[in-house]
């Protein structure tokens, strides 16, 4: 790093705001960057961290009167190459890839091609490529489309080009937008050394996360945003979990006591005592053969590394997804593949793992995503009633806690990560699935809207629903669920319950012997 830049903040934020038409997205925010220092923020969905990145980023406009230093030199506002120039490298939760493109072509958009003589040297990008991949410990072929890859892939791949060497604009500043949220439990080690070993090469980072242990593992200072404005600022060494918790929403948030499995049947052993999913020898993908069952009431959860087939598994349940084989019967009634619209009229909801491009649809309203599945009860004749169509929506955002509360006309692009992820769980709940199949529900959601809808989840198994969780978060899995099915090569390897439902335990059942501690 040049001598000048030495003694500066990586970055400096002074008085920052950020107005929208109706809203104010960040209120005079400062906060500092040390060379060598990894300064985790913090706040929850909606709260200003994508509008601040955004505004580092050359993206936004700020109000007049704030001011960004990057290394010694002042940022020009709204000038995305002058950022980058700054040395200032940004993976953003949407990753920024180009799908139709490869791998290749993707690490070299913000960068370019190695070149001889000022002509693309194809040996020396491809071997760049792997380079780069390989530091993060991704076997993955530099001419693949990015649209072929995983959501772990595609994560590791924004962060590999953002960690790429350029010698013209070295960086100073690396910005790394919840870097985790896709990647399985075997990555996260992989990334956070990363992180730790750019830091120690005086590259400041600005680490976003709703993981708090990440926080303590990684980080040395952090900051925190409600509501567009800084609540608490310092030394990681200063907080503990709780601290954070309270200054995330305010006040301190009540541990919820899970109702148990006992409790939950309790209430609904009167409907059936047969399980209500049966799932059969079911191929297809990753899946070897999958038989499992899941009783009105009951949560299960489905574990397992990226690859073991729990990513894909309840897409084809769904019939979203094709299968090679097997049966899935709710209610002793077959469900065919590709047939996602009689799952529906069996009482089967899915919520998929992005919600971007499979769970809504972005540029329709909270209200048409909300009620979406079923348009029967608004029906008066041959025309829409919208009145009754809001009042359902009003209802959802009131029992949700959407934000901004009554906002139910506007797009569901304009709504934060964790409240497009409420009126999602809205569009599902309102129809009272008798199964209710969720993939990675609580991905990229903060600590308040994840209580929340762990919330909804438990009540929906108390009114009698069968709830089937997927997910690469096992705290989630552990606090959560009555049993959880560990998948390993395609095949349930394990099921857990009871003292067996930590962590440590799961982690254990799907890990190669060789990756746990002695």
């Amino acid at each position: 790093m040049p001598q000048e830049h030495q003694h500066h903040p990586a970055l400096e934020v002074v008085g920052l705001s950020k107005s929208f038409t109706r809203t104010r997205a960040l209120a005079d925010v400062s906060l500092s960057v040390a060379p060598g220092e990894v300064h985790a923020l913090l706040g929850q969905n909606g709260s200003g961290k994508s509008t601040l990145i955004k505004v580092i980023s050359g993206y936004h406009q700020p109000d007049p009167g704030g001011r960004v230093r990057v290394g010694a030199r002042d940022l020009p506002f709204g000038a995305p190459v002058q950022s980058y120039r700054l040395g200032c490298r940004i993976v953003q939760q949407d990753l920024g890839l180009v799908g139709n493109l490869s791998v290749l072509d993707n690490m070299a958009l913000s960068s370019g091609f190695p070149t001889i003589l000022k002509t693309i040297s194809p040996k020396r990008s491809v071997a760049q490529a792997r380079r780069d991949l390989e530091r993060l410990g991704l076997e993955i072929d530099p001419r693949a489309p990015v649209s072929s890859l995983t959501a772990s892939q595609r994560t590791g791949v924004a962060v590999a080009r953002a960690l790429r060497e350029d010698w013209s604009y070295p960086p100073r500043l690396l910005i790394l937008d919840e870097p985790t949220a896709a990647l399985p439990v075997t990555e996260v080690d992989t990334l956070l050394q990363m992180v730790t070993h750019m830091a120690a090469t005086g590259v400041g980072v600005l680490y976003v996360t709703h993981h708090l242990g990440e926080v303590f593992r990684v980080a040395n200072s952090l900051s925190v945003l409600r509501d567009g404005r800084l609540v608490g600022s310092g030394r990681v060494a200063g907080f503990d979990h709780d601290t954070i918790v309270h200054l995330l929403v305010g006040e301190e948030l009540e541990a919820e006591e899970p109702a148990t499995r006992v409790d939950r049947l309790a209430g609904v052993a009167h409907r059936s005592e047969r399980p209500i999913l049966q799932v059969e020898d079911l191929t297809g993908g990753a899946l070897a053969g999958v038989s499992l069952e899941v009783s009105p009431g009951e949560i299960v959860g489905i574990a397992g590394l990226t690859g073991s087939g729990r990513d894909e598994l309840l897409g084809r349940l769904f019939g979203s997804v094709p299968r090679a084989g097997g049966s899935v019967l709710v209610g002793g009634h077959a469900l065919p593949q590709h047939r996602p619209d009689l799952a529906i009229a069996k009482g089967v909801a899915y919520l998929a793992p992005d919600r971007k491009t499979s769970g809504g649809v972005m540029n329709m309203t909270a209200r048409e995503n909300l009620t979406m599945p079923n348009l029967r009860p608004f029906w008066k004749g041959l025309r829409l009633r919208r009145k009754l169509e809001r009042s359902r929506a009003a209802e959802w955002f009131e029992r949700l806690g959407v934000r901004p509360a009554g906002s139910f006309d506007e797009p569901l692009s304009i709504f934060s990560g964790g409240n497009q992820q409420k009126i999602l769980f809205g569009k599902w709940l309102s129809q009272q699935p008798a199964v209710f199949l969720l993939d990675e529900p609580t991905q990229g959601v903060d600590v308040g809207a994840k209580a929340d809808l762990h919330h909804e989840l438990r009540a929906a198994a108390m009114a009698g629903a069968a709830v089937v969780l997927s997910s690469s978060d096992l705290e989630e899995l552990a606090e959560l669920c009555d049993r959880v099915l560990v998948l390993l090569d395609g095949r349930i390897a394990a099921e857990l319950s009871g003292g067996e439902l930590t962590e440590a335990s799961i982690t254990r059942r799907f890990m190669p012997a060789a990756a746990l501690p002695a």
